[in-house]
């Protein structure tokens, strides 16, 4: 399956017609980190995606993988703000990722790849994987009434702790008032402002230190495609911002990928008031299932009602590189469990480096989001 490589600028009709075609193929595909108009948002906020497609003996084009070039080293479109990676193909299609190594490129790293051990998803990376994470998502059919049907006990119990907050936080404050996609440059400029408080304040590398994602938000705010498109939701309790979240929609999914709350409302778990409406909110907005993004932190497990796992590596040709990342794997693990605390964990983000890479850092996108959700 020969492998060729594009600026995604330079993709012909043809190629983006089968990105389209591929992707609506294939079920597995449908997280909103697969539509070409992420690739595209990304590129026009600064960051060159390059695309490799293959193809099979007759030209047909049987696979399309969009990436960002870091050195000798390819990572996956929108690196590391991206959840969900891997190649966009048929079911059941094969991939060969050693075709990517070519031109200079040593190796093919990637931290979200879908994997499913039941059809297959892939199956091809396998040799390259290094660690597997659960995905959590909410499947929301139905709204709230529908999800409370299927969500576990402490699920429903903090959905219902929520309900409780809000009339609360409505008595102490004014009037709470939810809107689901807005279009508020403002109150985008509040959540940015807010995230990075929370960065600094809990020690997280400041994943909008790089003027490009905050470009890249700004743009998305303003996508409005049916089949993709950015959304904020906001919070609030009289005039104050209480919460706030900025996710992509793709057709029946919302990924859940920027939420932040005023640390003043901390006490009244402002976050879970926020995923409430927004449950409440996905029959209007089309939306079938919210996906919260890799990890295990303790909301996610509660408000879950199913999973998807995601796997992490690098596709090399090197043992000796293979071993240093599973040296540096051990020594992350021991960083994260330690008693020693903030000063072992900046000491391991400075092993990976302090220079920006693609979209980001060196660092999990995990250090986006909150540990727990008020």
């Amino acid at each position: 399956m020969p492998i060729t490589n594009h600026d995604l600028t330079e993709l012909t009709n043809r190629q983006l017609d089968a990105w389209h075609a591929l992707r609506a193929a294939n079920t597995r595909l449908d997280s909103p980190y697969f539509h070409p108009g992420f690739a595209a948002a990304v590129h026009a906020a600064g960051v060159p995606v390059r695309v490799a497609v293959a193809t099979d003996a007759a030209g047909e084009i049987q696979a399309l993988l969009p990436t960002h070039q870091d050195g000798g080293e390819l990572r996956p479109v929108g690196w590391p703000g991206a959840d969900f990676q891997g190649p966009i193909r048929a079911p059941g299609s094969r991939f060969a990722p050693l075709d990517l190594l070519s031109g200079g490129v040593r190796g093919y790293a990637f931290d979200h790849l879908l994997v499913d051990d039941e059809d297959g998803t892939g199956a091809e990376f396998t040799p390259w994987i290094e660690s597997r994470r659960p995905s959590p998502y909410l499947d929301v059919t139905g709204g709230l009434d529908g999800y409370l049907g299927r969500a576990s006990s402490s699920g429903k119990s903090n959905i219902g702790q929520a309900r409780r907050h809000t009339a609360k936080t409505e008595k102490a404050y004014g009037t709470v008032r939810f809107a689901v996609d807005v279009v508020d440059d403002a109150a985008l400029d509040q959540l940015i402002e807010l995230k990075r408080g929370q960065y600094a304040a809990t020690g997280a590398a400041d994943y909008f230190a790089d003027p490009r994602r905050v470009h890249l938000l700004r743009s998305l705010l303003r996508t409005r495609d049916p089949e993709f498109a950015g959304i904020l939701s906001t919070l609030h309790a009289g005039p104050r911002l209480v919460a706030a979240h900025f996710g992509l929609r793709s057709g029946g999914v919302l990924h859940w990928w920027f939420p932040v709350y005023d640390p003043e409302f901390a006490k009244l778990a402002p976050g879970w008031m926020l995923l409430r409406e927004l449950v409440a909110a996905a029959p209007g907005l089309g939306v079938t299932r919210i996906d919260l993004g890799r990890g295990e932190d303790e909301y996610k497990r509660r408000a879950k009602t199913g999973e998807m796992s995601v796997a992490q590596g690098l596709v090399t040709r090197s043992s000796a590189r293979r071993a240093l990342r599973r040296l540096h794997g051990t020594v992350v693990g021991a960083a994260k469990s330690s008693p020693l605390g903030p000063g072992l964990r900046r000491a391991v983000r400075a092993m990976r480096g302090g220079g920006s890479r693609s979209l980001g850092e060196g660092g999990s996108p995990d250090t986006r989001r909150e540990r727990e959700l008020p």
